[in-house]
């Protein structure tokens, strides 16, 4: 008898296990309770895949052998209540494809560029001739992926929700950029909860698996004081009291990994700010791990040209310089775009709410911001926070609105600066879809 996968969710996530779980033998079902995008109807109708949209039907949910939850749904709904239950295994599309992987994975998992990481870290490693996959969190879907069969090794970003869905799931080398609060929403509003989830990436590592953390990072280090594991660590920081792992020397990372010297003076880095230089510094022993030359990496960290909706120029009109930070959906990301700005700053800041903590800005707001403009349905807590700190605050509706008042209040030489410190949800379908308008706006001034 074939066993039964009940895959809840028809996205990317959702669609990719589909085709590989019919691959692999599975009588797979798709059950979605909103609307399946037309694209991934297509996909599950050509593959002869069955699935429902709207609704989850009980009698063909709860006859499952296993379940895939994709990330966005809450383990609080009815259905997954029920499945759990009933003790049929809830996982993760990562848990579930990774049984089919040979090769070696990298996981990158983080609160911030865990995104620019993942993405620096492929790029590195395909200009070092592996063959390799880039998936997870970004891009295509690691199932989706595995079913191709192209790659042999994959980079992996990984969020916290696609890590609660992981059994037996370990990545080769783990990386952990940075924690900071956010998604507190899913976790009860606790830190901790939060905080446990990220280091589910290295929970079944053993001693031959490598773990690549921001030693500089007060959540990290406590959390690997208080716990015990088995995973060889590898440190890097800014500070330069370490000198194991990754260091910073006379303004040269310096990296001594598998007894191999890595140097590599830091204005020779393609991105710019002191974050894009611990992004570097993790993809940087990931590569060592993975034997590519230094050359090689020397090269790829010099030529790499940045990710979409990431601190990205977009263009300089009337010399005020417009940058998309779209993809900065909590505070500790927009403290950084805060923090590499050096000129006065019109901030668009504003969606939904993931329980954020204003406070940390100040300061920068303080220095840096002429004005702030408000994108939300609810800006309240924006307005409280810092209505006495700046001259100049505007409630906007749509991106063209936020983007016009901005070219208004900006003068010569100032940056509009679109880092929105919160999820994208209420006015637009996604971060992508946000950072888009924003570029389409600025385009049409």
């Amino acid at each position: 008898m074939k066993k039964r996968l009940v895959i809840l969710g028809g996205g990317e996530s959702g669609v990719g296990t589909a085709l590989l779980g019919k691959q692999k033998g599975y009588d797979v079902f798709v059950s979605d309770f909103g609307t399946i995008k037309e694209k991934y109807k297509h996909v599950l109708t050509h593959n002869t895949l069955n699935w429902e949209e709207g609704k989850h039907t009980e009698a063909l949910v709860l006859n499952a052998d296993i379940v895939m939850k994709s990330p966005g749904i809450h383990d609080g709904v009815a259905i997954v209540k029920q499945l759990r239950a009933k003790g049929i295994p809830v996982i993760s599309e990562i848990e579930f494809a990774s049984q089919f992987v040979q090769g070696t994975t990298v996981g990158i998992t983080g609160s911030n560029g865990k995104t620019t990481t993942a993405i620096l870290t492929h790029h590195v490693l395909k200009q070092g001739a592996l063959n390799i996959g880039l998936a997870g969190n970004v891009g295509k879907s690691f199932a989706g992926l595995v079913a191709d069969a192209e790659y042999t090794d994959y980079v992996l970003e990984l969020s916290s929700f696609q890590l609660d869905g992981v059994v037996d799931y370990k990545p080769h080398i783990a990386v952990i950029t940075n924690i900071s609060p956010d998604h507190l929403d899913r976790y009860e509003y606790k830190y901790e909860l939060y905080i446990a989830a990220k280091f589910r990436i290295t929970m079944n590592q053993t001693a031959d698996d490598y773990l690549i953390y921001d030693a500089d990072d007060e959540t990290i280090a406590m959390w690997l004081q208080q716990n015990k594991i088995k995973a060889t660590k590898i440190p890097f920081s800014l500070s330069g009291n370490t000198t194991e792992g990754i260091y910073i020397k006379d303004n040269t990372i310096v990296s001594n990994i598998n007894n191999q010297e890595f140097t590599m003076p830091i204005n020779e880095l393609s991105l710019e700010g002191k974050h894009n230089v611990k992004n570097a510094m993790a993809a940087t022993a990931v590569a060592q791990l993975m034997r590519i030359r230094k050359q090689t990496i020397r090269e790829s960290l010099s030529d790499f040209q940045g990710v979409p909706h990431r601190l990205e120029k977009v263009l300089k009109i009337q010399n005020v310089q417009y940058i998309n930070d779209s993809k900065a959906t909590n505070t500790n990301a927009t403290f950084f775009a805060l923090d590499s700005m050096t000129t006065p700053t019109v901030w668009i800041v504003g969606g939904v709410d993931k329980g954020n903590d204003y406070d940390e800005l100040m300061q920068l707001v303080n220095e840096k911001v002429k004005a702030i403009i408000c994108l939300g349905v609810d800006n309240q807590k924006i307005i409280s926070a810092f209505g006495n700190v700046v001259d100049i605050m505007v409630e906007t509706v749509s991106m063209n609105e936020a983007v016009k008042v901005a070219q208004k209040i900006a003068e010569k030489g100032d940056t509009v600066l679109l880092s929105p410190a919160c999820a994208s949800f209420d006015l637009f379908e996604n971060y992508e879809d946000r950072g888009n308008q924003f570029k389409a706006a600025v385009q049409n001034l």
